[in-house]
């Protein structure tokens, strides 16, 4: 069209210069801009054919075209700023007056006859791009470049030829590539990468070496952001630097372009863009190079090698003609590879990887076993699998990797050591890698965990000794980089610590494996702290305790594995062992305390000795019982300058540190000593605690003993015996142990006088002597135990101690200050004295033996409870010679000393209150004259309880709590809205400290003692007022906690049944007077259990798996086993329901009303509208209901059985889950077991229609087939046996296959039992039933029938499980949710049942086990397909024969970077054929039928799309459908009511109108011949075509349909005639090739 344009113009002039002089006047509107361009090219080509008029007038003509029409109007828009409104042009139309106007001023550079007009442009232009003026000017400034580029000299004007190119290298590298959106900066940048470079490139010479010489200069990029660009720059040049055999090389011969391929920095580049690169399109881009070269390589065949930029290794990228198969095989499965790897789909992913295990045959040299190809190659594909969003993708990545060295041996890379430590250990730290294969039990272990110490193991065995050191060193230091979830530090914790002995690590390794942010005290050295941060600091900020100790365990024989003893001194291992926490893992007596204690033993005269100070200034020494020996003696020893009386308190961490190394010498000698010389380790310690002993021997009469020793030695003290008893330790009548004891009670007289002249004399006067108050009572109090467990003397040094401190403590109390101001050190004194009583109480409360007094109460009782609660203590005013710390000190603490004093008066009324419970009234009226008014005067006393919850810290709650115990039950029938408002404030204080690990399960536990005591439970049940329902609120609400919190409804529901149990020892006494008003406690028990979020289902499997390493991992012997999953609820519930008698009357009405709410429970949840599927919430909580009425069947008797039976029999009528199917069967066999007479009823089941049973009646006929079992207690079975076989008959006829399956089972069943009675009546049907059976166990063939028949013959609820024998808690909870395909969280093995101990077993414990072979089976179901039967056999090929790949045009991948360029230029830009098809969609409205419409087009290379509305691209239906293909097909907009004249344009422009519609004069798409330039025009949705559009058409063509639906999706039927116009036009090409 615009050629017959331009040629009728040059027809009608015969004058060129005039014609285009008339072109250049008026409005520059697009359309006069393109004419001139047209015009201005026809003369160009007339020119190079030599039949131009005018010839010397041209060039002149061209001149002023360019002067006085183009350069004015590319200045005005190079000039104009990014987004201002252009007043003589509209928006749309700017961008077309560029193209158009740069092009033609490229034909004016041509056409003027020489080189000077195109320089003088390219200067100018280049000034504008150098200059950095607005983005628009840019873009407009590199349009001119490119249109007169190419006609520039490349010799002579090499000079300007080159500075534009390095201008354009800048422009185009310069892209912020992380933005997120395009904005004029970036247009212009891929404007220039785009069409300029090229450009420039084909000038070849000193521009394509200027360009290469930018694009290498700085390496490879640094950054994700910046490979974008970078690649954008150099696939656009591709065809100069990877140049095909034959192609122009440049203008000048012998003139050499660049070769990419020998430069390290380029493969680099394609390196990163393979994996760094965030988009798909850079990503392509890599691959379009990488796939490029390797073709060139093969075209050319000359050898070419690039070496790695170290100079040593194998070549990044080399050639041979001699291997070209194998290597043209190498980098077609590698490209494959990477192709698939887009798709993130792991169906289509998973078949091709077993093709990367033929990329390391092909890398691996057969006959020296080097590296033929770089290792980073294979590094590329796994970092991309590694960084994948699909999760599943990324495991399958990171096991593949792990499986290397399983079945080859690869030789030793660095690369491979640096992508271990980086990409590798970041894919690791992702949690969900860590989960369990389908089928694996719970506990069984991490697959990948495994996978992992086993390829550790491996690969730190085959590196070289030289790098195995620094290489664990990075690996160790990587682990303290980040923080790491629990999970992954456990299991890399784990593979470390199997590597194999060997001395790779110092004291830099040590260091990164401890915990350096403990404080060190005065015992700081400078080298200990150093900038790596360790691993344990991971470990301890999970709430995983479990977790967190096992990880410990690991990370301390890794210390003991891997480290060099002769590089580390004995405090640097004293001082890492410090960093392990021995609560969680190093305790005393387990396997790992005595693994550390072996290694000791070995290595201790190879430690070596510190040339420089370390944390006690010693000298160091080899013997671990001389370094020993100075720690305690400089330990002991106080250090100048801390001698005075107010220094502060010293640090527990060096009293921790002594204690423990002086444990682990005493054993290491122990081991020693083990078959001789028993009395050597009590001299050891002798030695050792001399000085310790000495220290103390002279406390109490050597008052110039320096306070800071003193206290330093009650700590060691205090450290050694709670080191000594660590939960996880041997006896405790162990020699060490005794021994210190002997010790501990040598010294009690010296230390009890000390602490009482402490704790009395005024001697502790500041905030900070609050600190040392608490260590003289824990002294106090360790020395009690200790000599209670020895036997209680009256006289000892102990008994002589406690009265005079009470009786201090109390003058102290009593003192006033006279209506003067407090002083500090008289109100510190009061608060040291509250908590001398509180601990005596305390002491006093749990060892009677101490009583003092009479049971009367006597003076103490009578202060105590005369006490001011909640007193507060006033602030004193700093004293005149206070120094300014203590003044400090008292302002910013004062707050937590009287919290201290008012929480250890409650610990004292609390101890009252439970000594004289019976002196407390029931009112406040009884009592006129209270002798002890906190006792006597409840109300009162509960209020100020009340009072101190809301002043007391979370954390001090504890003995209010306690009070209010006491308190509440007696006063809740007199002033039950004081204890209901006690009880709300309570819950408050829990609920709020739900996140508080370390305080909630105490002040939780203690909660529930008071709230949900039996005693207040029956009273608010009696008077059935606002306690009652506050109470079952709270029960529910901390129901609905657990749900978040795991272990809360434990706490609540194991305290009740405690305590609904009276004596274990006689079961029928359990009390139910409480229990029968809460039976939905019980209820919600038996049914409780959430659904897990995966990440807490994978939690709960880790920790399953560390406990079932029992005591090989020692976190298992130091930790406690707190039970709170949620499988404990049920476990109590259901053990608390078996210590119930069905003799005892109220236990049996209490089981029966349990029963009778589970059922309706059980319908409740059949008829909600929630989503019932296989182990939902919904299956489980039913499956749980019909779980628990088979624990309760024992107790039934004929008469509830009446109340309940026709609720059971409709349950089976529901269409339930299989597991609950088998259970509904399981309980309607044993009632007809043991109450015959309800089989009646049970046959009026079979009386239902057909369509209203469906397939539910297959529950009854499973029943009939254990019709032997049902028939075992009635003496006359025949009438029965006839019943059962008209019954099963008739279902044998059933329409349904199902039913008829299952009628057969039954029917052969009933048979051999007919047969075995020889039932006359019945011999009549012998033939037929027999023959009918027979026909079924012969059936020819293998379809689904016969495999189904013998399936569910084989099926363990018909072969093998018998109902009677098989009736025990492991079927129940265990065997039978096993083999019916419940998911593993519902499977509660028995042994759990035994472990929870808070609720004893009953007398007939032995029914908990199963007695028959049931647990051997393994799980199956008739019903379901052999799944998985192939796929082992595909997954053990070594490579897929064929696997899915994407076609991907290479040539498609030079960049595109207008979405608006005409449809021929747009359609050459992308290197597609030349297609004339327009699909018209501005009729449909839904956006996911333009999405896929939109794919459907790029994918066939139609050459636009019309949309009504460009915003439709955005909409993420759209994108989601189109998958990206928007940013590579022309879409234009063409609003609906613009329609008619579009149609009308295209017709006049050659294009026949298609419509899509099914019309009366409709042609058959089968026999349409489509013309090369087709418009298809879709209708909508609903509506199709309107009229006045189909009156616009050429033809209509409709799809041919063969079905009842009278059309197919709109999107359907457009692919579908897209399709075949491709088809047909591709005939006709490849016939005029032919």
């Amino acid at each position: 069209m615009e050629r017959v344009l331009a040629e009728t113009l040059l027809s009608q002039s015969r004058d060129p210069r005039g014609l285009l002089g008339a072109l250049c006047r008026g409005e520059a509107s697009a359309e006069r801009v393109e004419t001139l361009r047209f015009l201005l090219q026809r003369l160009e080509d007339a020119e190079e054919r030599g039949g131009g008029g005018g010839a010397g007038a041209l060039p002149e003509a061209a001149r002023e075209v360019a002067a006085g029409f183009l350069v004015p109007l590319l200045r005005g828009l190079r000039g104009r700023p990014a987004g201002a409104p252009d007043p003589d042009l509209p928006a749309r139309d700017r961008r077309r007056v560029l193209r158009a106007a740069t092009a033609a001023l490229r034909s004016c550079a041509r056409l003027a006859g020489g080189p000077q007009l195109a320089a003088a442009l390219a200067e100018e232009a280049l000034r504008d791009l150098v200059a950095g003026g607005p983005a628009a000017g840019a873009e407009a400034a590199v349009e001119v470049l490119a249109a007169v580029g190419p006609c520039l000299r490349p010799h002579e004007d090499g000079p300007l030829l080159e500075r534009m190119a390095q201008a354009a290298l800048a422009l185009a590298l310069g892209a912020d590539g992380e933005r997120d959106e395009a904005g004029p900066a970036e247009d212009a940048a891929a404007l220039a990468a785009g069409r300029l470079l090229p450009a420039l490139g084909q000038c070849g010479g000193a521009a394509l070496r200027a360009v290469w010489a930018g694009l290498v200069a700085a390496g490879a990029p640094s950054g994700p952001g910046r490979v974008g660009p970078r690649l954008l720059v150099l696939s656009a040049l591709a065809e100069r630097l990877l140049p095909e055999p034959g192609a122009d090389r440049g203008p000048r011969a012998g003139e050499e372009d660049p070769d990419a391929r020998r430069c390290w920095r380029f493969w680099r580049t394609v390196q990163a863009g393979l994996t760094q690169a965030p988009d798909a399109l850079t990503r392509k881009r890599a691959r379009y190079l990488l796939q490029r070269a390797v073709e060139v390589s093969a075209e050319r065949g000359a050898p070419c090698a690039c070496g790695p930029r170290e100079g040593t290794g194998p070549s990044l990228f080399w050639w041979s003609e001699k291997k070209k198969d194998e290597l043209l095989k190498f980098w077609e499965n590698y490209i494959l590879i990477l192709e698939t790897l887009e798709g993130n789909q792991i169906h289509v992913i998973k078949p091709v990887l077993p093709k990367l295990n033929s990329l390391f045959e092909y890398a691996v040299s057969e006959e020296n076993g080097c590296w033929l190809f770089h290792p980073s190659w294979h590094m590329c594909i796994y970092k991309r699998m590694f960084e994948s969003e699909n999760k599943i993708l990324t495991r399958e990545g990171v096991i593949h990797f792990l499986e290397l060295y399983e079945t080859r041996s690869l030789p030793f890379a660095p690369e491979f050591s640096e992508f271990i430590i980086g990409p590798l250990m970041d894919a690791l730290s992702e949690s969900s890698l860590y989960s369990r294969s389908p089928g694996q039990l719970i506990g069984s272990g991490s697959p990948l965990g495994l996978k992992l110490q086993k390829f550790l193991v491996t690969y730190v065995s085959l590196l070289p000794e030289e790098i195995k050191s620094s290489f664990l060193l990075k690996f160790i230091q990587k682990m303290t980089s980040r923080h790491w979830c629990a999970i992954p530090i456990l299991f890399l914790s784990k593979a470390l610590a199997n590597v194999p002995r060997c001395k790779a690590l110092g004291i830099e390794g040590l260091l990164a494996l401890r915990l350096p942010e403990l404080s060190l005290g005065t015992w700081k050295c400078t080298f200990l702290f150093s900038d790596v941060r360790d691993v344990l600091q991971c470990t301890m900020i999970t709430h995983q305790i479990l977790l967190r100790g096992a990880a410990q365990c690991y990370l301390l024989q890794t210390a003991m594995n891997l480290v060099d003893v002769e590089k580390v001194t004995l405090s640097d291992v004293s001082t890492f062992l410090m960093s392990l926490r021995q609560e969680e893992s190093l305790g005393r007596g387990t396997s790992l305390w005595t693994e550390l204690c072996d290694w000791l033993r070995v290595n201790e005269s190879c430690f070596g000795r510190a040339s420089a100070c370390n944390p006690t200034g010693l000298p160091e020494t080899p013997s671990l019982n001389a370094y020993v020996k100075n720690l305690v003696q400089e330990y002991i020893t106080s250090p100048a300058g801390e001698t005075g009386e107010d220094c502060f308190m010293p640090d527990w961490f060096e009293a921790k540190l002594v204690a423990m190394m002086v444990l682990l010498a005493i054993d290491v000698e122990g081991m020693k000593t083990q078959y001789s010389e028993k009395r050597r380790t009590q001299n050891v310690l002798r030695i050792f605690l001399d000085p310790l002993l000495d220290s103390l021997l002279k406390l109490g009469t050597n008052a110039y003993m320096p306070v800071l020793r003193a206290d330093r030695c009650l700590q060691l003290l205090l450290k050694l015996l709670h080191t000594c008893m660590l939960t996880g330790s041997g006896a405790r009548d162990d020699e060490v142990f005794t021994l210190l004891q002997s010790f501990a009670m040598s010294a009690t007289e010296s230390v009890s006088d000390f602490i009482l002249r402490r704790l009395t004399m005024n001697e502790l006067s500041s905030v900070s002597d609050l600190d040392r108050c608490h260590l003289y009572l824990m002294v106090l109090t360790e020395l009690i135990n200790i000599h209670l467990k020895v036997g209680w003397k009256r006289g000892n040094p102990i008994w002589r101690v406690i009265s005079p401190l009470k009786n201090a403590s109390i003058r102290h109390l009593q003192d006033t200050d006279s209506g003067q101001e407090p002083t500090l050190a008289g109100q510190i004194q009061r608060v040291v004295s509250m908590a001398a009583l509180a601990m005596v109480c305390e002491a006093v409360d749990q060892k009677p033996e101490l009583q003092l007094d009479s049971l009367e109460p006597g003076p103490t009782e009578r202060f105590l409870a005369s006490l001011p609660l909640n007193h507060t203590l006033q602030k004193p005013h700093p004293e005149e010679h206070s120094s300014f710390s203590e003044d400090s000190a008292a302002s910013q603490g004062w707050g937590k000393v009287v919290a201290q004093y008012i929480h250890d008066q409650w610990v004292c009324l609390s101890f009252l209150l439970r000594k004289y419970h019976t002196h407390i009234p029931s009112s406040e009226g009884d009592v006129p004259d209270p002798v002890l008014p906190a006792v006597q005067m409840p109300a009162r006393t509960l209020q100020s309880a009340l009072g101190a919850l809301t002043v007391l810290p979370s954390d001090q709650v504890l003995p209010v709590f306690h009070c209010m115990k006491v308190l509440v039950p007696k006063l809740l029938t007199s002033s039950e809205s004081l204890c209901v408002e006690s009880i709300d404030m309570a819950w408050k204080i829990i609920s709020a400290l739900s996140n508080t690990q370390l305080i909630f399960w105490s002040n939780l536990k203690a909660f529930v003692q008071f709230v949900f005591d039996t005693k207040v439970l029956t009273i608010a049940a009696k008077i059935k007022g606002q306690a009652y329902f506050k109470i079952k609120e709270i029960m529910y609400k901390m129901i609905e906690m657990s749900a978040i919190k795991t272990g809360v409804f434990n706490t609540l529901i194991s305290y009740c049944c405690k305590s609904w149990i009276v004596s274990a020892s006689d079961v029928s006494q359990v009390s139910l007077s409480s229990a029968k008003n809460y039976t939905e406690l019980i209820l919600e028990g038996c049914v409780f259990g959430t659904v897990f979020r995966r990440d807490q289902r994978l939690t709960q499997d880790v920790q399953t798996y560390i406990e079932n390493l029992g005591h090989d991992c020692a976190a298992n012997t130091v930790i406690e086993n707190t039970k709170r999953e949620d499988h404990y609820v049920r476990i109590c519930a259901v053990k608390f329901l078996c210590l119930l008698h069905g003799s005892n009357m109220s236990h049996k009405l209490f089981m029966e009303d349990l029963a009778i709410k589970l059922l309706d429970k059980d319908e409740s949840v059949s008829k909600s509208r929630t989503r019932y599927y296989v182990n939902s919430q919904q299956h489980r909580l039913k499956n749980r209901v019909w779980q628990t009425l088979l624990v309760l069947f024992p107790s039934f008797d004929q008469n509830f059985l009446n109340r309940i039976i026709d609720k059971i029999f409709q349950a089976g009528f529901i269409n339930n889950q299989a597991s609950i199917k088998y259970f509904i069967e399981w309980i309607i066999i044993l009632i007809l077991h043991k109450f015959p007479q309800f089989l009646l009823k049970f046959w009026d089941c079979f009386s239902y229609g057909e369509e209203n049973l469906k397939t539910s009646i297959c529950t009854f006929l499973s029943v009939l087939s254990h019709l032997d079992i049902i028939t075992q207690n009635i003496p006359e079975k025949k009438p029965v046996l006839k019943q059962a076989l008209v019954t099963v008959l008739q279902w044998c006829f059933s329409h349904n296959f199902s039913i008829r399956l299952y009628a057969l089972a039954a029917l052969k069943k009933v048979w051999s039992m007919c047969k075995a009675l020889r039932v006359e009546e019945l011999e009549a049907l012998t033939s037929v039933i027999e023959s009918s059976l027979n026909q079924v166990e012969n059936m020819p063939g293998t379809g689904n029938a016969k495999k189904n028949w013998q399936r569910i013959q084989e099926h363990f609820f018909f072969a093998r499980f018998h109902p009677v024998r098989d009736y025990c808690l492991e079927t129940i909870f265990y065997n039978l949710p096993r083999l019916s395909g419940l998911v593993e969280e519902e499977w509660i093995a028995i042994g759990k049942f035994t472990r929870f101990t808070d609720i004893p077993s009953d007398a007939g414990f032995q029914w908990y086990l199963s007695p028959t072979h049931l647990c051997e089976l393994k799980p199956g179901d008739w019903a379901q397909q052999d799944v998985g039967s192939h796929l082992g056999k595909a997954d053990s090929q070594s490579e897929w024969t064929d696997v899915q790949k994407k076609i991907i045009p290479w040539k498609n991948n030079a960049p595109d970077l207008d979405l608006e360029l005409v449809f021929q230029d747009r359609v050459a830009k992308l290197g597609k054929s030349i297609s004339r098809l327009i699909v018209v969609a501005s009729l449909i409205d839904k956006p996911t039928n333009l999405g896929g419409l939109c794919r459907t087009c790029e994918v066939f290379g139609a050459s636009a799309l019309v949309l009504g509305s460009l915003q439709c691209i955005r909409d993420k239906q759209f994108q989601g459908l189109s998958v990206s293909a928007e940013q590579w097909l022309p879409l234009v907009e063409v609003k609906p009511p613009q329609l008619i004249d579009f149609l009308q344009q295209k017709k006049t422009e050659g294009y026949t109108v298609i419509g899509v519609e099914q019309t009366a004069k409709s042609v058959d798409l089968t026999q349409y011949s489509f013309p090369e330039r087709s418009l298809l025009l879709l209708g909508n949705e609903r509506e199709g075509i309107p009229a006045n559009l189909i009156q616009q058409l050429d033809v209509c063509v409709e799809i041919p349909q063969q079905g009842i639906i009278r059309s197919l999706n709109v999107h359907v039927s457009g692919a579908l005639l897209i399709w075949e116009y491709t088809r047909q036009q591709l005939l006709r090409h490849g016939g005029a090739e032919s």
